[in-house]
């Protein structure tokens, strides 16, 4: 139901544009994920379907910013200023509410790998 694009290579400091499809009608709120190697997937990005909410952990506030549109049942996440710390394999997910916990999201996509070179 979910199908996560935009990954690949980046060389630090340049940008790159994480795009997930939602096959379906329904409104959902949304979350991007990220799991790097040797560590536990931790929560990127939200927004919610209804009003907007925005939210961001604190190791990427200011850099990524989460954005949908509704007509194509799409959510983008834009990376700018990137990291080599930003190397992990990126999911984005639903949920029926709006949330920053992995454990409430229903459905998620397979992930887009995200390497950041120094």
């Amino acid at each position: 139901q979910l199908q996560a694009s935009g990954g690949g290579l980046a060389q630090a400091g340049n940008s790159r544009r994480l795009s997930c499809a939602v096959a379906s009608a329904t409104p959902h709120n949304m979350g991007w994920f990220r799991q790097a190697p040797g560590k536990e997937r931790e929560f990127v990005s939200s927004i919610s379907w209804n009003d907007g909410m925005l939210a961001y952990a604190d190791s990427v506030k200011g850099r990524f910013t989460i954005s949908r549109d509704s007509a194509k049942n799409t959510v983008y996440l834009q990376m700018n200023s990137l990291k080599p710390d930003d190397t992990a394999v990126y999911y984005c997910a639903t949920s029926r509410v709006y949330t920053n916990s992995a454990a409430r999201y229903d459905y998620w996509g397979q992930g887009t790998q995200v390497t950041v070179s120094s």
